[in-house]
């Protein structure tokens, strides 16, 4: 697909535009149903929307059309991986051991795919050995990630450190890659879920706060300080106002599509008694992305209207 047909949609796609997204790629396909780039943009918005078996299915047929991509076995391995995160537990041990061979594809096709090897090393940290994964696995590849990305290298050796309970050194680690990170905002982030998931909250507070401070495009940085506070059940307003500056920036993202934002804002809308507020937010999402569903508190039934 020419660059002048596939800018649209990744602008699309960054700015959460669900279905225009979707009706030029299927306008696309229909003249060539092989276009490697084609299906594998509409697997991620489908990956967006959070539709797994479209995602999957047409992941899939972008790595046929085009084995030698990288970047689509890539994010052929991330649609197994949440179809099994989502699966049965015999089912989803079968489709884990698919998201280790779709990886290790990608690092082979592209040993510099910083991405890649990053996916990868979580991946083994997470997964047993019986099905790819392992600690063992993913330290063997800290010395290839550290020659591409140091702070990719860093969080995924605080990974490690944090899975063997030697927390720590998993802090260190996090402190020392948002030195090295092309995006210190990103990085606080990180720490801060460290903290939150270590129940040390004022540090995780002071993290978020750090990071929005230094995220002056309003990007995915303000989506995930958001996060953490509601996890925390922490300061409502604060991650309210920051999920609305994201929405009303330039900065939106893959990432953090902003039909899913309006979901998390129509929740927190919610909580606070503004069921108008939340109400407008779900009708917002569903005007861009018509096959979400906004998941829990019968939100669903209302977006789909």
């Amino acid at each position: 697909m020419p660059s002048v047909a596939a800018d649209p949609i990744r602008s699309d796609l960054n700015l959460g535009r669900a279905d225009a997204a979707l009706q030029k790629l299927n306008t696309v396909l229909a003249q060539n149903p092989a276009d490697a780039e084609a299906l594998n943009l509409r697997c991620r918005v489908y990956y967006q929307e959070e539709l797994w078996d479209q995602a999957l299915s047409d992941c899939q047929a972008a790595v046929q059309a085009n084995p030698s991509s990288s970047a689509y076995h890539l994010w052929l391995g991330r649609a197994y991986g949440q179809k099994a995160s989502h699966a049965s537990l015999m089912s989803a041990y079968k489709l884990a051991r698919k998201v280790a061979a779709e990886f290790q594809k990608a690092v082979q096709l592209d040993p510099r795919n910083a991405s890649a090897l990053a996916d990868l090393g979580e991946f083994d940290v997470s997964a047993p050995s019986m099905v790819g994964g392992g600690i063992a696995r993913a330290q063997k590849l800290l010395p290839q990630l550290e020659a591409i990305d140091a702070a990719a290298a860093l969080n995924l050796q605080a990974k490690i450190a944090e899975s063997q309970k030697n927390y720590p050194a998993a802090e260190s680690s996090l402190r020392v890659a948002i030195a090295h990170s092309s995006d210190p905002s990103a990085a606080w982030m990180d720490l801060a879920g460290f903290y939150r998931r270590r129940g040390q909250m004022a540090q995780m507070v002071a993290a978020v706060h750090n990071g929005v401070s230094l995220d002056r495009h309003h990007g995915p940085a303000l989506v995930d300080g958001a996060e953490n506070l509601t996890e925390a059940h922490l300061d409502p307003q604060t991650a309210i106002h920051w999920l609305q500056q994201y929405l009303a920036s330039a900065g939106q993202s893959e990432e953090a599509p902003a039909f899913a934002v309006r979901a998390k804002l129509a929740h927190l809308l919610a909580d606070q008694g503004d069921s108008w507020g939340a109400q407008q937010q779900l009708a917002a999402a569903h005007a861009v992305a018509s096959g979400y569903r906004v998941p829990g508190r019968g939100f669903s039934s209302v977006a789909s209207r």
